[in-house]
């Protein structure tokens, strides 16, 4: 037997990830992955860029960069945040390696062993897997269609032995619940933190996914609106609206949280790949993200609009969600007394696949829910394995 590390013990096996190995399976129709259709990605265009680079900006893709990130993609990088609001100039930007080292190097820089993190409830799986391998104390805190419970939250932290480090929350097109905060919700939260002095972290993996234009103003970061009260710190990722192969995300915080930042990554993996940097910021700079995103934004609002439908079509009346205005996921609530893992195996068996409910909550308890991606498979995959998994919930509820 090996002494393994206490953080070790706590890690326990992905759903997701075992799941994926069924996902790849052939026959068997995919909602489980939340990750885009490989048919979307910019291949001609990003071949575009590689051939015609200098043979020199060639070479220096193949090199280490500086841990901050390639020079000119931070350029380029602010640039395109700033467009949306985002206070560029009085904070500092740094890449990571996707957005899930951006949240691992904020837990790293605030949490020690026993500190107290706010989530959602249900909340990404990526995080609570990173807050659990530095033996974070998670106290979740149920979400609806408006965002965070504020009334639940305040109670929440009014019992708590000791303030929470950090509330973590995924306020747009929301991984995997589906919502978008309601103006209103972000206010009421920004104005109880006023005082709190509890910081703030805003994970926007999804925010220019959205599927029209009252999508994109509600998703607008609190970030942009920061109050001089409330420290937020913002992530962002390139897996969306590039590519997860690029494996590039960044950060976005206050000068004396970015100094630690950039010391904790430097120690991780010294920098970001900068082959993969320097594809980005060609893609940023010569102004291609634009039309690509237009484009992804038409491909998932119709797959969106298929699966809504056919869960309207084949879904039992008892069975409810919340249909998505951007993102990946449709998040769907089964009576009290079911079990989606069970429901899952049934599907499995019948050729569909989903992720069940607790896998998304931090205690792993809760599980009369589960995620629906509709970003993944064909199109002409919707309709059929939509019917699998409500022929499945059927085939269960027979036999309660």
């Amino acid at each position: 037997m090996y002494a393994f590390s206490k953080s070790v013990e706590q890690l326990r096996s992905s759903e997701i990830r075992d799941l994926m190995r069924l996902a790849t399976q052939p026959g068997i129709i995919s909602f489980a992955g939340g990750m885009p259709n490989n048919d979307l990605f910019p291949i001609k265009e990003i071949d575009e860029i590689f051939n015609n680079l200098p043979p020199e900006k060639k070479k220096s893709a193949f090199q280490y960069g500086p841990t901050p990130g390639y020079p000119p993609l931070l350029k380029s990088l602010k640039k395109f945040l700033k467009k949306k609001g985002l206070p560029v100039d009085s904070n500092k930007l740094l890449i990571t390696t996707g957005s899930l080292q951006a949240i691992n190097i904020l837990t790293k820089e605030f949490i020690d062993p026993g500190d107290i993190i706010i989530t959602e409830n249900p909340s990404f799986i990526g995080a609570i897997s990173v807050f659990k391998s530095y033996q974070a104390r998670m106290e979740s805190v149920p979400v609806n269609k408006d965002g965070i419970d504020i009334g639940f939250l305040k109670k929440k932290i009014e019992h708590l032995p000791t303030k929470p480090k950090f509330i973590y929350v995924t306020p747009n097109f929301h991984n995997p619940a589906g919502i978008t905060y309601s103006k209103a919700r972000r206010k009421e939260l920004l104005d109880y933190l006023g005082d709190k002095n509890i910081i703030l972290i805003e994970d926007d993996a999804y925010n220019d996914l959205y599927f029209d234009n009252e999508a994109k103003e509600m998703a607008i970061p609190m970030k942009c609106n920061e109050p001089d009260n409330v420290t937020i710190c913002y992530t962002g990722s390139f897996s969306k609206i590039l590519g997860p192969g690029f494996r590039l995300g960044w950060l976005l915080v206050n000068e004396e949280i970015y100094e630690k930042c950039e010391l904790i990554k430097q120690a991780m993996d010294a920098c970001s790949p900068n082959f993969t940097q320097v594809l980005a910021n060609e893609f940023l700079a010569q102004g291609k993200i634009y039309p690509y995103l237009d484009f992804l934004r038409k491909e998932y609002s119709q797959r969106k609009f298929m699966m809504d439908k056919a869960l309207k079509k084949y879904m039992p009346d008892y069975v409810k969600w919340n249909e998505p205005n951007g993102g990946f996921y449709f998040w769907c609530e089964l009576p009290p007394n079911y079990d989606s893992s069970e429901i899952m195996k049934i599907a499995i068996k019948n050729g569909a696949v989903f992720v069940s409910g607790k896998t998304f909550d931090p205690a792993g308890v809760k599980n009369n829910n589960f995620r629906l991606s509709f970003s993944n498979m064909d199109k002409d995959q919707i309709d059929k394995g939509v019917k699998i998994i409500a022929d499945s919930i059927d085939e269960y509820a027979k036999g309660l």
